[in-house]
């Protein structure tokens, strides 16, 4: 391997005059494979953000008085974005699977996806060769079912119509911890400092619900289920996957309880079927 000095000039050396150091044939041409492949990424991440541009603003939910209407407008709106975000998480666990098979022979530029990939779902210092950093990544590149994502959108935006819904497009009920990350809520209790995160749309509120149960250790029971459920060949379900939701709110299994009815009472479990099942790794 080239020492990564052996380019850089040595003391004494003329360095305002680059253009008398002659670049070797082969860093030529190692450099130009960089600015392809760098070229390739910036061409792939902004077309990856284009059907984000597309996507509409939220209805104003609460001008459906008929409560059947104002529920199926917000099953119609909301479905495309979980859909959506579902679909680009599938893409990423194919091919993270795909490598995951031959990853004792991985190019660097594959070797650099993973390590984003695992950056973006908070893995840090992921190692190739350990079978247990695979194993964590694998578990959590992986769907939220969009039973189970629609009933918590709408059990916690109160169907679309709650004041951080509609000021700050959060329809999960996240939280946030910086001075203006969000909206105070009118009864925190004196001395307490979180806010209720404000984000930019309806979709940046979806990608960071999925995010969350992703990534976040209050979720790994629910992660180790929708694993189990992939290893079994069963169907991931927001009703096989509600369960594990105790500490996503404080009315622990009351909370569990209503989810599981909005799923069933809505019949939004037959969503769950329209998303692609993939292969799992044994």
């Amino acid at each position: 391997m080239t020492d990564q000095n052996e380019n850089k000039p040595q003391s004494g050396t003329d360095v305002e005059a680059p253009s008398e150091v002659a670049v070797p044939e082969p860093q030529r041409r190692v450099n130009a494979l960089v600015l392809g492949l760098a070229a390739l990424v910036l061409i792939a991440i902004a077309w990856r953000m284009l059907p984000n541009a597309t996507i509409p603003a939220p209805p104003d939910f609460s001008m459906y008085t008929d409560t059947e209407q104002r529920k199926q407008m917000f099953f119609e709106y909301f479905l495309p974005l979980v859909t959506l975000r579902n679909q680009q998480i599938l893409e990423q666990r194919e091919r993270l699977l795909s490598l995951s098979e031959r990853r004792g022979s991985l190019m660097f530029w594959q070797r650099m996806w993973l390590q984003q990939l695992a950056e973006e779902y908070e893995i840090s210092d992921f190692d190739v060769a350990s079978d247990e950093d695979w194993e964590v990544l694998i578990r959590r590149v992986d769907i939220v079912p969009p039973s189970l994502a629609l009933a918590q959108a709408a059990n916690e935006s109160a169907w679309g119509g709650s004041r951080f819904a509609v000021e700050g497009n959060n329809y999960f009920g996240h939280w946030c911890f910086v001075a203006g990350c969000g909206l105070v809520p009118e009864d925190r209790p004196a001395g307490a400092q979180h806010e209720v995160a404000a984000f930019d749309s309806p979709l940046h509120s979806v990608q960071r619900y999925i995010h969350n149960l992703n990534s976040h250790e209050a979720y790994l029971e629910l992660r180790r289920r929708r694993e189990a459920l992939r290893e079994n060949d069963r169907l991931v379900s927001g009703l096989e996957l509600v369960g594990d939701l105790d500490r996503y709110s404080e009315r622990g299994e009351a909370y569990i309880d209503e989810l599981s009815e909005m799923i069933r009472f809505n019949e939004l479990d037959e969503l769950d079927e329209t998303i692609e099942p993939d292969s799992t790794v044994d």
